[in-house]
């Protein structure tokens, strides 16, 4: 792994916007607008490391379903937050159901430097992005840069068989509608959906459009319903599940959830179990059932522990994005008191190239590695202001 520099392409911002990323530009605090797509640099990998990094995030998501396994067998779901039955009773219900929902992708967060092994940071399975540009920019920059070389990149490919293989799933004779929030300013939500919208087009799927805002509710059928009054019978949403339980119409959707063998009447994707992955919890109960693996960092639920003393703790609020609420802790300070629950998780620095804190990103589509995202920060806490680099195996 080795970060080297280049000069962009000319007329780079004009030609990542045509290929869906409408947001290469990011306004920071001081009013000022910055590149979040990053072409002055690139991350080089050798194809040794790159096949030894896609076993360790598939070795990763086998044992994330292993830990979602024991949370619902267990009953552990006040350890995520969970304390509604009605919310706990519909994962588990999903759990045990998931053959017959379709689930299509999840991004892992990884400390990696080139040197050791990567080690787990958070897996969001529910509402992932940074997908635009891992899969089509990023592929067409290798091609105009590098012509004849590879990239760790089999998103697109891969979205579109999973579409097909799990049309079967679907609810037939109703389009698959897609939905994102129009709260989203900068367009990422909604370029994320559409782009998914894409791939399961090109899988042969009738779809829809709609903001999640749109969604109606008829009161006469119980049911949820589009612009044109259609029935909502399937919807892919970048949305997340405790915000999907917890908001005014969460009623209505755990009345009509469609759990598998069509016994409501809106199936939602991604499924409501991955509720068990995408929560900063899943870290502490992984190190729980793993202890010592050399892809995890210690973390825990019950304050930092050892790690207070030791090396150092993040902590992590259970739910949020871009680094939200996260706060890090060297060892020996004492750590402010908390409002909400959150994971205690050892402190790893982020790797630096050039002064520049780095994270991949990589994605798993249905059960196996897809491809990479690399995201670099100033700070050690990847956040909204980080910037998107694109990579290439040579």
């Amino acid at each position: 792994m080795e970060r080297r520099t280049i000069e962009p392409r000319p007329d780079w911002q004009q030609t990542v916007e045509e290929q869906g990323l409408i947001y290469p530009l990011t306004r920071h605090p001081d009013d000022s607008l910055r590149p979040y797509w990053d072409e002055s640099a690139y991350y080089v990998f050798s194809l040794a490391e790159v096949e030894a990094l896609e076993e360790t995030v598939e070795e990763l998501h086998r044992m994330c379903l292993a830990a979602a396994d024991h949370i619902v067998s267990a009953g552990r779901f006040a350890d995520l937050g969970i304390t509604d039955p009605r919310i706990a009773n519909a994962v588990a219900e999903a759990w045990h159901r998931r053959a017959e929902l379709p689930s299509v992708y999840g991004r892992f967060d990884l400390h990696y430097d080139g040197t050791g092994p990567a080690r787990l940071l958070e897996y969001n399975a529910d509402t992932p992005t940074s997908l635009v540009e891992a899969a089509s920019p990023q592929w067409f920059w290798m091609e105009d840069r590098f012509p004849g070389a590879d990239q760790w990149n089999s998103l697109h490919e891969r979205l579109v068989a999973a579409w097909q293989k799990q049309a079967a799933l679907l609810p037939p004779g109703a389009p698959l509608h897609f939905a994102y929030s129009s709260a989203d300013e900068l367009g990422e939500d909604m370029m994320t959906v559409a782009y998914l919208k894409e791939t399961a087009e090109q899988a042969g799927l009738d779809t829809g459009w709609i903001s999640m805002e749109e969604i109606g509710w008829d009161r006469l059928s119980g049911r949820f319903v589009d612009r044109q009054l259609r029935f909502i019978r399937s919807c892919f949403k970048l949305y997340p599940w405790e915000w999907l339980t917890t908001d005014r119409f969460a009623d209505h959707v755990l009345d009509t959830l469609d759990n598998g063998g069509g016994t409501g009447t809106t199936l939602w994707i991604e499924p409501a179990w991955k509720m068990l992955l995408s929560n900063k919890a899943l870290l502490a109960i992984l190190w729980e059932l793993y202890p010592g693996h050399p892809n995890l960092l210690p973390a825990y639920l019950d304050g930092p522990q050892e790690l207070a003393h030791t090396t150092g703790h993040v902590a992590k609020p259970l739910l949020g994005r871009e680094g939200a609420g996260v706060t890090i802790h060297e060892p020996g300070t004492e750590a402010a008191a908390r409002d909400e629950p959150c994971c205690y998780q050892q402190l790893a620095p982020l790797p630096a190239f050039d002064g520049n804190h780095v994270v991949l990103g990589a994605w798993v589509v249905e059960d196996e590695s897809a491809g990479l995202g690399i995201r670099e920060s100033s700070g050690l806490i990847t956040d909204e202001y980080a910037r998107f680099l694109p990579h290439v195996i040579l």
